[in-house]
Order: structure tokens, then C-alpha cells, then sequence
């Protein structure tokens, strides 16, 4: 049924078939037919940092970014579902249109800058949610605050998300907010961990809970920077890292409709290179830090070269947008595969 929905839902410009297809499915979530669309999922639960995952495979942020349709969502079985990025402050986004789709290469191209309600509108759309499994917020700041300013946004958020988060993912790696990605290097990257790790220890005394802080980075950084940001992680004692967000590159789909648009490009092509940092992440710190791997899975074997890199947890969004909630399945059977 998806592969029809989606023949249908890719008729119409990308940003209007997202909407078109969330609306669609909270229809049906509230007439209990989301089995329809749901593939079986093996069980195979995940304990991590302290939470219980249904199963290693989450939604990326991005999808739901204000928490408007979290159940829904929820329903055709991912693992976990990360809402975000969401800012202190509402603000547009780039200007339309800023969503891109070349189905050739299963890619998608988006330069939504961070479009969303608004810190205060997400928390009480989560307030109200019914979902009970592991849900992350991911955190970013507003296009309009300084650079130098970041770590005051990162903050307004996590104190205001943090009561109602799972965990907190802090968004570093857009490519579509001017300067955000320098924030992973350098001194100013261990100013920022240390605002966010002071301010964590402060609310796990005032919450009486400890909710993990994940940091996610870039494709688009060579070993050593990779080394360098993760030596720094694990001495700021960061429980995870998501790797990765999407990349410039374009080297996959050259001579492509809409491969010369702005923005980060996310599906197939980045399954190496983000397989790649997960890799180098791992080989650096060992067990000292938790790694969610996301970038260009859209099959189990995917999922498989993910984990095998040393990935703890999945997560998919592009994949899922072109092949529905089989991949979910296929991912979670991926996760599972023996090396060869």
C-alpha cells in the first residue's frame, strides 16, 4: 500500500507531499488504521544510557520537527522517534521552495533552515502526547542569534525541553544555518560542552532524573577532525553522538534535476561517509561513548554496515520517505546480521 501512497504523494511538490502524508497519517492513526501501512516488527528491544528502545531503529529529527504527530508516527514502529530541530524562538525557514527529491538516486536535497513553532509550542504538543517510548528533542539555535551567542539558545531549549525528553540531541551539523557547523571544532566547541554539561547536572538535581545529552555532527569532516571532536566528547563525558546530519556533496548525483540546489543532501550516497565517521568515532573512543549511526540506510544491509561500524542504535528518514515502513523492519533484521 505505501509504494502506492508514494507514487501518488510524489505527484506533488516535496514539501507539500510531506505535509499531505503526515496529515494522512495522523487520519489514520485516529481511525486505527495505521496496520494497514505497518509492517511486523521482530522484536528485539535495546537497552541504552538508561532507556528502553522497542527496537534499535528510530526516526531521525527533521520529519516532526514542532511534535505534531508524534503518535502517528509511533505507530508504524520505529523504535524511538526524535522530534527537532526546534529553536527558542518560531521562525520561517528559508524561502520556498527548499525541498528537493531526486528519486534516481533515492536522495533528498533540503534547505529548510530550521522552520518551526518554537520551543514553547513543541513542549506542550509533547505535554499532550499519548507516546510513551523513547522520544528525543533535538535542540538548535535561532538563524538570527549570533554564533558567538549559540550556547544562550542551546540552553533557553534544553531547560525547557529537558522534563519532557528522553534524550537531547544538540544539532551542530546543519548546513543551512549560517556558522552553525563551526561550533564542532575547537575551543568552541569545549566552551559549549561545558555550558551544557554544567546546566545538565543542574537540572538532573532539580528533575531528580539524568537525561542523556547527544551531540550530532557532520559528513563532511575528514579523520582527524573526527578524532578530534570525539577525544573532546568523551572528556566532556557526552553520552552520545549522532553521526551523521547531511552533506554538501554532490559527487553522487551529478548531471541530476536539482543536484546544483543549496542545502544538505541526505539519503543513499551518504551511507559510506557517514558509515565511515561512525567508524572512526568508534576506533577512537571505544566504549566510552554511545553512537547512534543515521545517514543513507535504505536496505538491511544498510543497517548491517552501519552496526558492523560500530554503531549502537539506527536511525532512518530519507530511506523511510522512499521506501515507507518496510524499511523499518528491513533495518531492525539488518541490525541483527552476523559480519561477514
Amino acid at each position: 500500500m505505501y509504494s502506492l501512497l508514494q507514487k501518488a504523494l510524489f505527484q506533488l511538490p516535496a514539501e507539500t507531499s510531506h505535509q499531505v502524508a503526515l496529515k494522512s497519517l495522523d487520519i489514520a492513526n485516529s481511525l486505527g488504521l495505521s496496520g494497514l501501512l505497518t509492517e511486523k516488527i521482530p522484536s528485539v528491544p535495546v537497552e541504552l544510557l538508561g532507556m528502553k528502545f522497542a527496537n534499535p531503529v528510530g526516526l531521525a529529527a527533521g520529519l516532526d520537527k514542532n511534535g505534531d504527530h508524534i503518535e502517528s508516527l509511533a505507530a508504524l514502529g520505529f523504535g524511538s522517534i526524535e522530534i527537532g530541530t526546534i529553536t527558542p524562538r518560531a521562525q520561517p525557514g528559508n524561502p520556498k521552495p527548499r525541498l528537493f527529491r531526486i528519486p534516481e538516486k533515492q536522495v533528498i536535497v533540503n534547505r529548510m533552515g530550521f522552520n518551526n513553532k518554537g520551543v514553547d509550542y513543541l513542549v506542550e504538543r509533547v505535554k499532550g502526547s499519548r507516546y510513551r517510548g523513547v522520544l528525543g528533542i533535538n535542540i538548535g539555535k535561532n538563524v538570527d542569534t549570533p554564533v558567538e551567542k549559540a550556547t544562550d539558545d542551546y540552553l533557553i531549549c534544553m531547560r525547557k525541553v529537558y522534563r519532557y525528553a528522553s534524550y537531547i540531541t544538540v544539532n551542530l551539523s546543519s548546513p543551512n544555518t549560517p556558522g552553525l557547523r563551526s561550533l564542532q571544532h575547537g575551543e568552541t566547541l569545549r566552551l559549549l560542552l561545558e555550558a551544557l554539561k554544567i546546566e545538565q547536572s543542574k537540572l538532573a538535581i532539580e528533575h531528580g532524573k539524568v537525561v542523556p545529552v547527544m551531540i550530532k555532527i557532520a559528513p563532511d569532516l575528514d579523520s582527524d577532525e573526527v578524532e578530534s571532536i570525539t577525544k573532546t566528547l568523551v572528556e566532556y563525558e557526552v553520552e552520545a553522538v549522532i553521526a551523521t546530519n547531511t552533506t554538501l556533496s554532490r559527487d553522487a548525483v551529478q548531471g541530476y534535476k536539482y543536484a546544483d540546489e543549496a542545502g544538505g543532501l541526505s539519503g543513499a550516497p551518504l551511507l559510506e561517509a557517514s558509515t565511515e565517521v561512525v567508524r572512526t568515532i568508534r576506533k577512537t573512543a571505544g566504549d566510552n561513548i554511545k553512537i547512534i549511526g543515521v545517514g543513507g540506510i535504505c536496505d538491511a544491509q544498510g543497517a548491517a554496515e552501519k552496526r558492523h561500524a560500530g554503531a549502537d542504535l539506527l536511525q532512518i528518514y530519507s530511506g523511510f520517505i522512499y521506501r515507507g515502513p518496510q524499511l523499518i523492519r528491513e533495518a531492525v533484521e539488518g541490525f541483527q546480521l552476523e559480519k561477514s
